[in-house]
């Protein structure tokens, strides 16, 4: 590969979750790289609360759910390494997650899963109907008295992981630095203002922003699953908190301000997980992320401009997407190994 200005090979503009990810994979492989961002590290949707690494249901398997599968049992080592290289911690934890089942219809559903699971899983990671008092007293409500648990989920403090990643970088001798001109190659890893921008440049709509709003609750639950009941994420932290989230607003004038949806928030939480009742709100937060026109993450090059890639659209699924995204963009990037899956190619959302 040919270096561009002052020897850089790669330009990654963005330093969220997609734009660390991939220069550290870079960094790695003794690649030269520039990482830009104009509002710093973990400015936009990666600087949020909540980081529920959580799988696709094992069932109607698809590209988009092996590819989530492969990134999600990197993750482990992905993280280590990126600890050990910068010695700041990314809060992650594979500890699993708990789902309250609501009748026996559910129960149906969640047995047959216990099967594909054993299939699409293999050893990996169990999923499996469990009673409520074998969770203990952290188990959510569950009208059924059961809970589905799964061994795949993990946990990821969002912003610590983004300092973790600048960390390491910083070691390797890479500072997010807030502007600098292109050189090598280029990855536009720039959130929802940068699906925007590629949709004026492409003439079409090809993804958009989303805002959600999630608190943060004082609440140390120690070593314990997630869970997910009624569209609700709760996630215990290594930090002494849980991080409640989070909305889902198509329309809103301010990118990150909070409001009543908030309070919303916490009462579900307090009914759903009644350990939580009265547990201080020690945190709100707003941001929007970007989901791309085809849902899956957008990756590859940008139509028509030589040397520009994308990579974009972890709309809810960034954290967990994030070591499969930088491997695959790394082989792009420096091998021209394209092993982009079916469904995420910039392309595909055309």
């Amino acid at each position: 590969m040919a270096s561009g200005q002052n020897g850089v090979d790669v330009t990654v503009r963005g330093a969220g979750i997609f734009g660390l990810s991939i220069a550290w994979a870079c960094v790695s492989r003794g690649t030269r790289v520039q990482v830009v961002d104009p509002y710093g590290a973990g400015s936009g949707s990666s600087g949020g609360q909540v980081g529920a690494l959580a799988p696709h249901v094992p069932e109607n398997w698809n590209p988009k759910k092996a590819f989530q599968l492969d990134s999600l049992l990197m993750a482990a080592e992905f993280w280590a390494g990126v600890e050990a290289a910068g010695g700041v911690s990314a809060g992650y934890g594979r500890l699993g997650r708990l789902q309250p089942l609501a009748d026996a219809k559910a129960e149906d559903l969640a047995r047959g899963r216990e099967v594909t699971a054993r299939a699409l899983w293999g050893d990996n990671a169990v999923w499996e109907v469990i009673p409520a008092e074998a969770a203990g007293p952290w188990a959510p409500v569950t009208p059924s008295g059961l809970l589905v648990r799964d061994t795949l989920t993990a946990r990821m403090n969002p912003r610590r992981a983004c300092a973790a990643l600048v960390a390491a970088l910083a070691v390797r001798g890479v500072e997010v630095v807030p502007e600098a001109e292109d050189a090598g190659q280029v990855v536009w890893a720039t959130g929802w203002r940068g699906l925007q921008e590629l949709s004026q440049a492409l003439g079409k709509n090809v993804g958009t922003g989303v805002k959600g709003q999630s608190v943060s609750l004082r609440f140390d639950a120690g070593e314990v699953p997630q869970i997910y009941a009624e569209g609700l994420h709760v996630v215990p932290h290594a930090d002494g908190t849980v991080a409640i989230g989070s909305t889902s607003e198509r329309d809103f004038e301010d990118p990150v301000s909070t409001d009543e949806q908030c309070d919303d928030l916490v009462a579900r939480a307090a009914l759903a997980v009644p350990a939580l009742h009265g547990a201080e709100v020690i945190e709100r937060w707003a941001g929007v992320r970007p989901r791309a026109r085809s849902r899956a993450p957008m990756l590859g090059a940008w139509p028509g401009r030589k040397g520009h890639f994308i990579a974009n659209g972890g709309f809810k699924i960034g954290f967990g997407m994030g070591p499969k995204v930088a491997q695959v963009m790394a082989d792009l990037l420096l091998e021209g190994r394209d092993a982009i899956p079916e469904g995420f190619r910039v392309e595909d959302s055309l």
